[in-house]
């Protein structure tokens, strides 16, 4: 989840931080992306400019809010007083994915915590790694035993507990539709707990004719094998008008062949492994699906040779919306790039799908821009770039790809319940 200068937003840091010394403070820094990279296999500067960086600045963002959450002053009748207060909802249980275990996590912890929660954690069994270092780190500055507790495992036992459990009074959940059905089922078998969810997507990424060409391939690029292809906000069905589709394909495949693939501790890489065996087997399984069903491979489409769990960036032209690499959420490093003819013809086949998490247009008609960024089902738009995710915009899916946000303002009523207080004062009139 990164802006696409390559960092989250939200305000610089304050590097005269007094909490610990520099060169303490400069070795947390160092051995937590160094935790997030053996974890997940994300090159190492992306560990620390995507993900620390971004925790870092989440954390300062929702610190601001600690002392700024209140309710309201209610005008009714003339003698009562009607105010809202904004409570805590109490214990909230947080499973976070593993494509990006620390920055989710905390996008989940610091809103709950400044709200006044406490916090039950299960990071994704394949990257605990960061999510019990910060553990330690919390217990060492401080906090109040109970505060904040994590609990790794498995989704079928740590998981379903958390979700069914009914002392636990709300769930915020990011991974997959699949599993967030489970996790909405469990709850409603309980106690009914408040429920959050930011699931797949398949998201547009619609090039109109009239763009920064240079602009649109690099931000289509960087929005489909960031992350190696493994993020929920991937630029997966690229439309690029008729006009100009051959040459963005030409473009795109220089791209993908120049992009440096290997070791993800060597500051050149931009490219590490994928996850596991079951997501490296499922994406060659897709691309072998796209092959199958007539889309053109232009670069890649294989593994990498003597390489563990690496695959080629892979781009595919002539997809049409009934193949497989157009429907379904790959979560890998591959591009396919659909044609269009006019904007009715692409709002219609960009929101055909059950996913509505984020889409991106690329134009430089304000019309245009505005006509797509309203007609179009998702919940995040962005214009003439990808990937820009502020701690102060609010961040979820609309349909299949989620309940709720997260991030900004609008996370912090997923945290809080309202009361209302009601006061009839003494009618002295006769």
């Amino acid at each position: 989840m990164a802006t696409t200068n390559g960092a989250v937003e939200n305000g610089q840091p304050d590097r005269k931080s007094p909490t610990l010394p520099r060169p303490v403070r400069n070795l947390e820094v160092k051995f937590t992306k160094t935790l997030e990279t053996m974890d997940t296999g994300k090159p190492f500067l992306h560990a620390f400019f995507i993900d620390l960086e971004g925790c870092i600045k989440t954390l300062r963002y929702f610190a601001g809010w600690a002392d700024k959450i209140q309710g309201r002053t209610i005008p009714t009748d003339d003698n009562v007083v009607c105010f809202t207060r904004h409570e805590p909802i109490g214990v909230c249980g947080a499973i976070t994915p593993w494509n990006f275990p620390l920055l989710m996590l905390v996008w989940k912890l610091a809103p709950a915590l400044c709200c006044g929660n406490t916090v039950v954690v299960k990071p994704a069994e394949q990257t605990p790694l960061t999510a019990l270092y910060l553990g330690s780190l919390i217990k060492e500055v401080g906090f109040p035993p109970g505060v904040v507790n994590i609990v790794p495992g498995f989704g079928p036992t740590v998981g379903a507990a958390i979700s069914s459990h009914p002392q636990i009074n709300k769930i915020a959940f990011t991974g997959s539709t699949e599993v967030g059905k489970l996790v909405k089922e469990a709850a409603s078998h309980s106690n009914l707990k408040r429920v959050t969810l930011e699931l797949g997507g398949k998201n547009p990424c619609i090039v109109c004719a009239d763009a920064d060409l240079d602009l649109a391939v690099e931000c289509a690029h960087q929005g489909v094998f960031f992350n190696q292809g493994q993020c929920c906000t991937a630029a997966s069905r690229v439309f690029v008008e008729e006009q100009v589709y051959d040459e963005f394909v030409r473009r795109s495949v220089e791209f993908a062949k120049k992009r440096p693939i290997g070791d993800p501790f060597d500051i050149r890489t931009e490219q590490g492994p994928q996850i596991d065996q079951k997501q490296f087997n499922k994406i060659l399984d897709l691309i072998e699906s796209g092959k199958k069903e007539g889309a053109k491979l232009e670069y890649g489409g294989s593994a990498m040779e003597d390489r563990g769990l690496f695959i080629k960036p892979t781009v595919f032209s002539e997809v049409t919306d009934t193949m497989r690499i157009a429907k379904e959420e790959i979560f890998g490093p591959v591009q396919p790039i659909l044609k269009f003819k006019n904007i009715e013809e692409v709002i219609k086949r960009a929101n055909s799908l059950e996913y509505g998490l984020t889409a991106a247009v690329f134009t430089k008609n304000l019309d245009k821009a505005l006509k797509l960024a309203s007609a179009l089902e998702s919940g995040t738009v962005w214009i003439n770039c990808y990937n820009a995710i502020y701690a102060q915009a609010p961040f979820g899916g609309f349909k299949m790809s989620g309940n709720g946000r997260e991030l900004g303002e609008y996370a912090l009523a997923e945290y809080t319940e309202v009361k209302t207080v009601t006061i009839k004062l003494d009618d002295k009139d006769p």
